[in-house]
């Protein structure tokens, strides 16, 4: 975020600077084409003149606009602003409108009225290569900043010196042609001049109308599209909206992704969006809206799991069955065990009706209610007569059935709720764990059925090692 910070505060200082120098270099040019107008007396020059006039009031205005533009978001313009840049965008626009009209309105004049009397010297002609040195200057490096900063109220400052820069290559051409007995082109280039002011303005105004309507960067939906397509658990796109205020660009993206994510997934996925954005503009401000979705190769038991998750009821033994196109769904759940039948029914219909308006309503779900106990069990060693007794029988009954092997680590631990016995054992690891299951089950029933006062057998089976 710092780095951030200090990229923005080094474009900020980049463009005042850029803003401010544009202020002398049109101060300097006015002054000089003024009074070279006045003393040629040509319509040509002293419309370029006051063209120049323009330019001061645009690159000042230019100046303010970045300087406010620079400010960051507040609790009243939760944008910043950007939009600053545009609207001072606007207003050269409108000035360039106007300069237009009142120099072709002047040219007419003179051809319609026979005034063409020019009278040209050197010293008017140094000027005006001056201010094209100048102006190209300008225009390079207003171009160069509005560039790298994307600064719209820049990139209209450039358009001013570039349109500056044609203009007095035109007057030239006017002092030219006046010099071999042509000086109605001084006229002709005036309105010249205003045609190419007021196509310059046209332009201006557009790029400037599509920032304040929020028009998006031409190419760049597609591109950020692409992009945010392409990260790795994003299901789908569902909306993208981009608007640009000033040198920034907001992005307010909302994605399709699997419900069944986990949060801190999720939070990947944010960030790898934001990135992948950012390789494309590094200005963009990036905002990611998830909205879970069903996706179409969820399994009907993974669909179970959710619903039981969201609902925070713990579930085993989930089984689905397809009977004649009808789904079958039966599961155990665990309720507090010391939650009355009326309560633990409540509960075990309300997850049911879930599990049918998310399969259908035809779907016939049937629940085994299991006691669960929620609270921390005080646990405490039991005399060593009973360790050997339950370890005895775990070991007699596992030669019994002959798939268990090697019955170690045994443990026996006392509680308010009865014995709870831990052990580890091997098994055959080409054996499935359906297979696994059922001896180990079939193994705590008949050592339950010797030592009743066991509440819980917990087994930890692990793959039998190949002889040495």
């Amino acid at each position: 975020m710092s780095g951030l910070h200090s990229h923005s505060h080094s474009h900020a200082e980049r463009k005042e600077q850029a803003a401010a120098w544009s202020i002398v270099a049109s101060a300097v040019i006015t002054v000089g084409k003024g009074v070279a107008g006045f003393m040629t007396g040509s319509l040509a020059l002293i419309s370029d003149a006051a063209h120049s006039v323009v330019d001061v009031a645009a690159t000042t205005l230019t100046y303010v606009a970045v300087r406010t533009a620079n400010k960051p978001a507040d609790d009243k313009h939760h944008y910043g602003h950007g939009k600053v840049e545009s609207l001072a965008a606007l207003f050269e626009t409108a000035l360039l409108f106007i300069l237009s009209g009142a120099v072709a309105y002047e040219g007419i004049r003179r051809l319609l009225a026979g005034e063409s009397d020019i009278t040209w010297s050197w010293a008017a002609i140094g000027v005006l290569l001056a201010s094209i040195i100048i102006d190209a200057t300008r225009w390079y490096q207003l171009n160069k900043v509005a560039r790298e900063t994307r600064s719209e109220a820049l990139a209209a400052d450039a358009l001013h010196f570039s349109s500056d820069l044609v203009n007095s290559v035109l007057v030239l051409a006017a002092f030219a042609a006046a010099a071999y007995g042509y000086p109605q082109a001084d006229s002709l280039v005036a309105i010249g001049v205003a045609l190419f002011i007021a196509f310059a303005g046209f332009r201006l105004a557009k790029q400037t109308l599509d920032s304040l309507l929020d028009t998006a960067p031409a190419g760049v939906t597609e591109e950020i599209r692409t992009a945010i397509a392409a990260v790795s658990g994003v299901a789908s796109v569902e909306s993208l909206k981009i608007r640009a205020a000033g040198p920034q660009l907001f992005v307010e993206v909302e994605i399709g992704v699997s419900r069944q994510l986990p949060l801190d997934r999720l939070s990947a996925i944010k960030e790898a969006i934001t990135e992948a954005v950012h390789q494309s503009r590094d200005d963009a401000i990036v905002t990611v809206t998830a909205t879970p979705r069903a996706l179409d190769n969820e399994t009907i038991l993974e669909r179970v799991l959710l619903i039981a998750a969201k609902r925070r009821v713990p579930v085993h033994h989930v089984t689905v069955q397809t009977l004649n196109g009808r789904i079958a769904v039966s599961l155990d759940i665990e309720v507090d065990g010391r939650m009355s039948l009326g309560s633990a029914h409540i509960v075990a219909s309300r997850l049911e009706a879930a599990i049918r308006d998310e399969l259908g309503a035809d779907t016939e779900v049937e629940t085994h209610i299991e006691p669960l106990v929620t609270a921390n069990l005080e646990g405490r060693d039991v005399a060593a007569e009973t360790v050997a007794d339950v370890s005895s029988s775990l070991a007699r009954h596992a030669k019994t059935i002959g798939t268990i092997k090697d019955v170690h680590s045994v443990r026996v631990r006392g509680t308010d709720h009865g014995l709870i016995v831990n052990y580890h054992c091997r098994v055959d690891p080409t054996l499935d764990v359906a297979r696994v299951h059922e001896k180990v089950d079939e193994l705590e029933h008949l050592v339950r059925s010797d030592v009743p006062s066991i509440t819980r057998i917990v087994s930890h089976t692990e793959p039998l090692r190949a002889p040495a």
